[in-house]
């Protein structure tokens, strides 16, 4: 790979990081052909962007990006893939499934929205992590609840402002 050929990878690559807020770093390393193919299609299908990358370049990008990776560059040793989402969780719940029938990928670390996660045991709480599309519908499903209660008193208490209250305070005990 001439010289030119690596700034423009690393051009690319800090491109990327820059346009993602959730990069995760994974060891794929020994699977055979007929898993890797799985897995892509498995990325493909949930969305996730998955690249095998060169540490070096990859360290180069993290260098070259204005966001700051912490402890990141750290993992890069040994066989790196990059994988890229728009779901906080998502590549972790693809790795964990994937791991039922696969001892790898491995996870190396992760960065989320700023947060910084490194290390294999950090997977079951990146699964948890909640993505923007679902703390909405938590916070829908709160402020809805108190709305249904009302709704709830006015139909059981007969239309009457004593039964819709009489209704809402045995709600409330």
């Amino acid at each position: 790979m001439t010289r030119e050929e690596k700034l423009t990878v690393i051009e690319d690559l800090t491109a990327q990081l820059a346009d993602s807020g959730v990069i995760y770093l994974a060891d794929i390393s020994g699977l055979d052909a007929q898993t890797t193919s799985n897995l892509r299609r498995a990325c493909f299908k949930a969305n996730i962007k998955l690249a095998v990358v060169k540490n070096t370049l990859l360290a180069k990008a993290m260098e070259a990006s204005d966001k700051d990776f912490g402890e990141l560059p750290s993992t890069l040793k040994g066989n790196t893939s990059l994988m890229l989402s728009e779901t906080g969780n998502a590549p972790a719940k693809l790795i964990k499934d994937f791991r039922k029938k696969s001892e790898k990928p491995l996870l190396k670390g992760a960065f989320i929205e700023e947060a910084i996660f490194v290390g294999d045991d950090q997977l079951e709480t990146l699964v948890a992590i909640k993505s923007k599309e679902e703390v909405i519908g938590d916070i829908i499903g709160l402020l809805q609840s108190p709305a249904k209660n009302v709704i709830s008193g006015l139909k059981s208490g007969g239309g009457k402002l004593a039964g819709i209250l009489k209704t809402l305070s045995e709600k409330e005990s």
